[in-house]
């Protein structure tokens, strides 16, 4: 059914996202507002700036249109959940905005940021993941809210919460850091009350590379928004590269590329799992890009992970659409279903193809490379 392309010189940005158009002309046919629909928007609106094709931006603006109105309601959203991953589709308000200055999408973005200005804290002054998960802070939050937080207050002049956002950074890597591995844990309950977490420090049991790849990639999206000369800055950039150095000594060595299960790649039943992958190469790229990190360390690692990951993870279907492959579902902790975090937990989601939490960090990584490859 499936014919595997591992030919770096292919132009994936454009291939997949004109797959993306026509196999989900609708992306969400559950009428909810889900922030994995706001990463593969934002791939694809990296897409446009690359390319300028109108159609693209035309289906940025249906798939956010649809759950709006002018007056800046957001169809199936519920402020009173305090949900980071409410935020992440801002970004693509913000990206609308910035292309056609109707009134409508600040007030959108607006109520979006309002909501963070009362979003629930930590005692360490940090957002609380959801209302459903009191005094916990994920590394998912960060790529969800931090990054919108930051993005708002450049867009629209304002400077009174950068510092907020800087501190949102470096206390949720205080938080979960790991001084052994260097690696951050998927989250940490400020409280230590969660039956999942460590009674004396708060982690979750387990490095999930997904979470860490979210984490690196708000990282290297939020230093776009921050002075130069904030506070912090160099401190949150010290962290970025100490994460990622971590996460090179845990890759797989024969491909660069990452486990389910970060640091425990030679266990039975772990699996190198592609959007965590893809996230942390595009972190590494845009990173590279944006001369956050040298060329010299990261180029080799960089084009290697790359070629591994279009043959590990990449197919083309009969009706020559990109499939995106071995995609852990979801993982999480806690909740209904008493997500425990354990090696066994994170094994046991399913693994799926074309997600949109592997397809936008795929799109995100096609750009930066075809962006690469143009330069030569």
């Amino acid at each position: 059914m499936y014919r595997q392309y591992g030919d770096i010189n292919t132009d994936w940005a454009a291939k997949g996202t004109d797959t993306m158009l026509k196999r989900e002309p609708q992306m969400n046919l559950k009428g909810k507002w889900e922030y994995e629909d706001g990463l593969m928007l934002n791939g694809i609106y990296a897409i446009y700036q690359a390319t300028h094709k109108k159609d693209y931006l035309a289906y940025i603006q249906q798939n956010i249109d649809e759950f709006i109105d002018d007056d800046g309601n957001i169809k199936s959203y519920h402020r009173d959940e305090w949900s980071l991953d409410f935020i992440n589709n801002g970004k693509a308000v913000l990206d609308l905005f910035d292309e056609t200055h109707d009134p409508k999408y600040k007030r959108v973005a607006d109520r979006l940021y309002d909501q963070l200005l009362q979003q629930p804290r930590t005692e360490t002054n940090v957002f609380w993941h959801k209302q459903i998960y009191p005094n916990q802070i994920w590394l998912d939050g960060l790529y969800m809210g931090s990054v919108f937080y930051a993005r708002y207050q450049k867009t629209f002049g304002i400077t009174d919460h950068l510092d907020d956002v800087v501190h949102q950074f470096l206390g949720s890597y205080e938080a979960t850091f790991d001084a052994v591995t260097g690696l951050c844990y998927h989250a940490t309950d400020v409280s230590r009350k969660a039956f999942w977490c460590d009674p004396t420090t708060g982690h979750s049991p387990h490095f999930w590379t997904r979470s860490i790849g979210w984490y690196v990639m708000a990282m290297v999206d939020v230093l776009d928004y921050l002075p130069t000369d904030i506070d912090g800055r160099d401190q949150l950039l010290s962290n970025l590269h100490a994460l990622l150095n971590a996460l090179r000594k845990v890759a797989d060595p024969a491909t660069n590329l990452w486990y389910q299960v970060t640091d425990e790649g030679d266990r039975p039943m772990n699996y190198l799992e592609s959007s965590g992958s893809l996230m942390i190469l595009n972190a590494i790229a845009k990173g590279l890009r944006k001369h956050y990190l040298d060329e010299t360390d990261w180029q080799d690692f960089l084009t290697t992970g790359y070629a591994n990951a279009i043959q590990q993870f990449i197919s083309i279907d009969r009706h020559n659409y990109v499939n995106v492959n071995k995609i852990a579902h979801v993982g999480g902790l806690g909740g209904a279903n008493k997500r425990d975090g354990s090696f066994a937990y994170y094994i046991s989601e399913p693994i799926v193809t074309n997600d949109h939490k592997g397809v936008g960090p795929f799109l995100m990584l096609a750009n930066e490379m075809q962006q690469r490859l143009n330069q030569v």
